[in-house]
C-alpha cells in the first residue's frame, strides 16, 4: 500500500530539521508551545478564509504547517517526544482541519454541504488510522491516496486559485477534490488494516 508523497518527503526531511529543533529549544520554546501555537494560527486562518482574505488565509495556513513541522523537531532535538505529545500533536491537527475549514464554509464561496463532505471524509481517514494503530500490531497505517499534506496543498491550491478564477468556483472543487481523496484514504486504510490484522491473527480452526 502506497505511502502519502509528502509523508514519505517529511520523513526524509526530519532529521534536516533538528538543528531548528535545537534552536527553539535555546529560546525557551518547548515542543508543546509550538503545538498550541500551531492551533492558535488555525484560528486565524480560518478567521481570514472567513471573510475571503484568502491569499492571507494561505500564508496563515503555511506558518501553521511551519509551527508543527517545529514541534515534532523540538521534541527530537530535545528528547522529550512522548506518547501524549503524539496524541495532542494529532488532536490539534484536527481541530486545525475544522477551524480552516469551517472559515471556507463561513466565506459562503462552498456549499456548505461540500464542506461537510470534506470535513467528515478528513476524520474518518485519521480515525481509520488511530483506531488501526491502537490494536498494537501495525507499527503504522500512514498509507492511501493523500495524507494531510497532500490533502492541505489540494486547499491551499483552491485559495489561491478562487480570487483569480472566481467564475470557476475553484475553492469549491478543491474542497470536493479534498473530500474524495479523504474517503478514498479512509477505504485504502481499511483494506490494509483488515489485510494486515488478518495475517498477524487469523481466525482459529474450531474443528
Amino acid at each position: 500500500m502506497m505511502v502519502p508523497l509528502l509523508a514519505r518527503i517529511r520523513q526524509s526531511y526530519e532529521h534536516v530539521t533538528l538543528p531548528l529543533g535545537h534552536l527553539c529549544a535555546r529560546i525557551g520554546l518547548t515542543a508543546d508551545m509550538l503545538t498550541y501555537l500551531s492551533l492558535a494560527l488555525s484560528v486565524f486562518a480560518g478567521y481570514l478564509i472567513a471573510y475571503a482574505r484568502f491569499w492571507w488565509g494561505v500564508a496563515a495556513i503555511l506558518m501553521v504547517g511551519l509551527a508543527d513541522m517545529l514541534d515534532g523537531a523540538t521534541a527530537r532535538a530535545t528528547g522529550t517526544a512522548s506518547q501524549y505529545g503524539t496524541v495532542l500533536d494529532h488532536v490539534t491537527d484536527r481541530y486545525a482541519e475544522f477551524f480552516i475549514l469551517g472559515g471556507v464554509m463561513l466565506s459562503g464561496i462552498v456549499a456548505p454541504a461540500w464542506v461537510l463532505f470534506a470535513l467528515f471524509g478528513m476524520v474518518m481517514a485519521s480515525y481509520v488510522r488511530a483506531r488501526a494503530e491502537s490494536t498494537g500490531k501495525l507499527a503504522s497505517c500512514n498509507v492511501g491516496f493523500a495524507g494531510r499534506q497532500e490533502k492541505l496543498a489540494l486547499l491551499i491550491g483552491g485559495l489561491l486559485a478562487q480570487p483569480v478564477l472566481p467564475q470557476l468556483r475553484v475553492l469549491e472543487w478543491a474542497v470536493i477534490a479534498v473530500g474524495v481523496a479523504s474517503h478514498i484514504t479512509a477505504v485504502q486504510r481499511m483494506r490494509y488494516t483488515h489485510r494486515m490484522l488478518v495475517r498477524a491473527d487469523p481466525p482459529q480452526d474450531v474443528s
